[in-house]
């Protein structure tokens, strides 16, 4: 896709399909599951693919189309494929690329569902995977095998805020011929565009910031016309596209996506600076801390830090079971990216199906505490947490 000489902002709300007869000024929902031909030859030079046109929602729908489109030009795609969850977009796309035999490596540091897929799900399929830790991609190409396919990674990580090096994955995969997959959810497409690093896809998942309020459930995929073509005809079989009113919230959604997440980011930048000076936190994480151990990566790679910030309360599980019991305000959830602030128990919820040590090994202790920082205001927010402490 050639790069727009329109702003990001501008982008996000002046990208829409063609008006109709009736000129409405916001993109009108397309509630309807076929679309009709004008006769038979018509109907046959659209399956045939001699047309571009809508013949079915679950291949494609305008609702659908204008939100990839609007993603495809944030992130500096050729194209994508919506899908009804986050990890619809994940699975589909593995699946659409990998064979029997194949091998991914694969930061381990990745969300709970994922790392199921790799560990339960594709070994019955003979695919492989090998892990590497957020901090040691200097053994990345020791894992690399003959029937290597795909590196992924998600940066910053999940739940952990770990910042991987892109452009050094990206000109690893290339040497040596793999696909580099970014899962980009927790920047969103407004604080990072992972292409420019050297990745082939980037996938999302719809239901964090690019809804923002907690609505809908989605996911998408964006990247080289070439693997895209792979995903679509994977996913217009299988069936697990996205639905045109969900299409149509994220499209309308995402014209507020750079406003929204200015507010995310300058109130997690404030608690996590007052949460690191706080007697009874043990540590806290976020990227755009000067403590951050991969702070100038993360401000060379994102425009700011993102929503989340993890941080232990001094005390271990138990502390940590009572901070959770006295919070008020905050959202207990499992869901982040959302206009309400949610804390998070990693342990004992998103990535509960790990096993102790696979957790450790990522940095989640049983004490971690995610809080998605939310767009009330600050102090709120920040007194909600001291009471709880306290």
């Amino acid at each position: 896709m050639r790069k727009s000489s329109k702003q990001f902002e501008t982008e996000a709300i002046r990208t829409q399909m063609e008006r109709t007869q009736f000129l409405e000024h916001s993109s009108p929902m397309y509630l309807t599951s076929s679309f009709v031909f004008e006769d038979a030859e018509d109907m046959r030079a659209s399956f045939a693919e001699e047309k571009d046109r809508n013949i079915y929602s679950r291949y494609s729908n305008p609702n659908s189309s204008e939100f990839i489109d609007k993603v495809c030009k944030m992130e500096g795609a050729e194209n994508g494929f919506a899908f009804a969850s986050g990890m619809a977009a994940v699975y589909s796309t593995f699946v659409a690329l990998l064979e029997s035999g194949d091998h991914i490596v694969s930061c381990k540091s990745v969300f709970g569902s994922t790392h199921t897929l790799f560990t339960q799900f594709f070994p019955k399929w003979n695919i492989t995977t090998s892990y590497f830790g957020a901090n040691d991609l200097d053994t990345v190409e020791d894992l690399i095998k003959t029937n290597t396919k795909i590196i992924f990674v998600e940066s910053p990580t999940n739940p952990g805020v770990d910042v991987l090096d892109l452009e050094r994955l990206g000109n690893i995969a290339k040497k040596h011929g793999l696909i580099f997959i970014i899962d980009n959810c927790f920047a969103s497409p407004y604080l990072q565009q992972p292409i420019q690093f050297g990745a082939d896809l980037v996938i999302h998942s719809g239901t964090k910031l690019m809804d923002g309020q907690g609505r809908v459930l989605a996911g998408i995929t964006v990247g080289s016309n070439e693997l895209v073509d792979k995903v679509y005809r994977f996913s217009r079989i299988t069936g697990p596209a996205l639905s045109p009113f969900n299409a149509w919230v994220l499209s309308k959604s995402l014209e507020t996506l750079a406003l929204r997440v200015d507010r995310h980011c300058a109130n997690a930048l404030e608690l996590a600076t007052y949460l690191e000076n706080h007697d009874k936190i043990e540590w806290v994480k976020y990227p755009f801390l000067t403590s951050h151990p991969q702070y100038e990566l993360a401000k060379k790679q994102m425009k700011a830090g993102g929503c989340v910030v993890a941080f232990e309360v001094k005390g271990g599980l138990e502390a940590g079971k009572k901070f959770f019991d006295n919070i008020e305000l905050l959202s207990l959830s499992a869901n982040l990216g959302d206009a309400r602030s949610i804390v998070t128990h990693p342990a004992s919820t998103t990535h509960s199906k790990l096993s102790k040590e696979d957790r450790e090994s990522v940095g989640i202790s049983d004490g971690m505490v995610r809080v998605s920082v939310g767009l009330e205001n600050i102090q709120d927010i920040i007194a909600d947490i001291e009471q709880a402490l306290e």
